[in-house]
Order: C-alpha cells, then structure tokens, then sequence
C-alpha cells in the first residue's frame, strides 16, 4: 500500500501496490502493521456495504461523538463516487475545512478518514457500491451529521446533488462561533 499525503495530517489517500502476473494482480487492501506504524486506528470493528441505485445520490455528511468517534477506510468496488471529508474538531486549525478525491472500482484508490471528521460521498455513476471499514461500532446516541450544502463549508459537488435521505437534508450546518 501506498499513502499518499493528503492537506489533512491525519487522513491518506490509500493506492495499491499491485504484484501482477498473467491472471492478474494481488494487493493488500488493510495491514494492521502498517496502519499502526503511521499512528492510524488499525483494530477495525466492522466492515460495512453500501449500494446506490442512481448517479446524483447523496450520503452524508456523517459521523460520531466521543467516546465512540470512528475512523473509516473506504473504497469504492463498483461504479465512482466523489468521497468528501470536513474536519469537524472546532480546536483544528482546519476547523470546517474540506478535501474530496474520486474513488472508483477503475481507480481502485482508498481513502482513510480519520477519527473528528464528517464524511460523504455522492455517486458519479448509476449502480455504485461501496465498501468501507470502520473503528468503532455504530452508537446512534453519538450520531452526528452536517449538511452537505453548508455554504460555510463550500463543498464543490462535481455534479448535481438528486437524491439525499430527509434524514441528511435536515443535518445543521457547521457553527461559524467553533471557527
């Protein structure tokens, strides 16, 4: 695996290290080591599907409160997805602040979302899925969320924003007295 920096300290984009041969190649997607020498969450609890019918769908911004915050590893196995992080932490000098890459199952590029940051994806294509790690169980009394179209926040969506659950269109925006 490669990790590549990101303008965040703490969160990487991931790519393979593929050894290849005529039927193909063989990567290491996870490596417990390897997390943990750079300091990542690397005991993850659960690994989690998700699958979006339509290009323009909306998941996010989401993620979870101490003491169950989380990090996650996500990667995106069929169709694109344009995978959005904002840090969330109103001590960070980056406070609000966003980064976004495409993940596809062409690409086959990861990224790794550290504990104190919102996270979101909107499909590029019809018919993606995604499959993503997480380091710590779901607590729906730590569920948090932003809204994808905070214009504090300012996120760019690469294309039209269809299909969001009534759940994410009534996230708060961000507190401008955090920044």
């Amino acid at each position: 695996m490669q990790f590549k920096d990101t303008k965040f300290d703490e969160a990487y984009v991931i790519e393979l290290e593929k050894h290849g041969d005529e039927r193909g190649f063989f990567a290491r997607a996870f490596c417990q080591k390897e997390f943990a020498a750079r300091g990542l969450a690397s005991d993850m609890v659960q690994m989690n599907t998700s699958y979006s019918a339509e290009r323009g769908t909306l998941r996010g911004l989401h993620y979870q409160t101490a003491p169950h915050q989380e990090a996650k590893l996500m990667r995106c196995v069929r169709g694109a997805i344009y995978d959005v992080i904002v840090d969330v932490r109103p001590e960070s000098s980056t406070f609000a602040e966003w980064m976004a890459v495409e993940l596809s199952a062409q690409n086959r590029k990861m990224v790794y979302v550290p504990e104190g940051f919102a996270h979101g994806f909107l499909t590029l294509e019809d018919d993606c899925e995604v499959l993503y790690q997480v380091s710590a169980f779901y607590a729906p009394d730590h569920e948090r969320g932003l809204r994808y179209d905070d214009p504090t926040i300012g996120i760019s969506w690469p294309i039209d924003v269809r299909i969001v659950s009534d759940k994410d269109r009534q996230w708060p925006h961000v507190q401008l007295a955090e920044k």
